[in-house]
């Protein structure tokens, strides 16, 4: 069964402004989905929104802080309101706290939890019914090569992990409504948050990338549109048998 509410579905894109969920916002809308741009700041997905626009394509900014339960409720009710009922969901929402375990707080714990963990659980209950009702969805959670264990990055690589469970068990309950769930696990992409680690090791983002791309089979780092594409497949038509799955894209294999 597919989506009998029009020719146009919905995709909600979590912490679209920029980065990653840029660039996943702007792929959807050019295969030709109506987008939602949800970030905390409705002001900085405005660029995004008439990136969509001026090709063609649908899309509206949303200020929602993912971890608010009153936030997301309001948020999607908007995007249902001005869009239509969601049924694709890209959990991209993302923050670091990076530190040693012994020097990190119990707010930065937090704090990843809450954006990462919580919100993904957040919106996606928020908008499986959607899904269930026509019997067609598509949920994708960006999880990350930090799940497989990073120093600096318990809080981080702890939600991560914790991501890829959270997404089987969607796979587990959900698909006989025709709803698929699977996370993408990217590796060293090319972003403000990378560029960000670089400062937190006291170096400057050139030296990192160097020293990463030497480990990298592809022999380069990854940007935003290479996530951007993979969830293109995940969210197709043909991608239906797909469910459960973590994809690692890192230029190279993963265990």
């Amino acid at each position: 069964m597919t989506d009998p509410t029009s020719g146009t579905r919905t995709a909600l894109v979590t912490g679209a402004a920029r980065g990653i969920g840029a660039a996943v916002a702007e792929r959807l809308a050019a295969d030709g989905f109506a987008v939602a741009v949800i970030d905390l700041d409705e002001a900085a997905c405005k660029p995004v929104v008439e990136v969509v626009e001026k090709a063609g394509g649908r899309a509206i900014a949303v200020s929602m802080d993912v971890a608010d339960e009153a936030a997301v409720k309001a948020g999607v009710e908007r995007v249902v309101a001005e869009l239509g009922p969601p049924t694709v969901v890209v959990n991209n929402a993302g923050v670091i706290r990076d530190n040693l375990l012994f020097k990190m707080s119990t707010q930065d714990w937090d704090t990843v939890m809450g954006v990462h963990l919580r919100g993904s659980f957040l919106v996606t209950r928020a908008c499986q019914g959607y899904m269930t009702q026509v019997g067609w969805g598509r949920i994708v959670n960006l999880s990350s090569t930090s799940a497989l264990g990073s120093r600096g990055q318990a809080n981080y690589a702890a939600a991560k992990a914790g991501l890829q469970g959270f997404t089987k068990t969607l796979a587990i309950e959900l698909g006989k409504f025709g709803v698929t769930a699977n996370a993408i696990a990217p590796g060293f992409i090319e972003t403000e948050m990378t560029m960000a680690t670089a400062q937190r090791m006291g170096m400057s983002f050139e030296t990192l990338r160097a020293q990463v791309v030497q480990e990298i089979p592809v022999a380069r780092g990854g940007v935003p549109e290479d996530i951007a594409h993979t969830v293109s497949f995940f969210v197709s038509e043909g991608a239906g048998y797909v469910s459960g799955q973590v994809l690692y894209v890192a230029g190279g294999p993963k265990d």
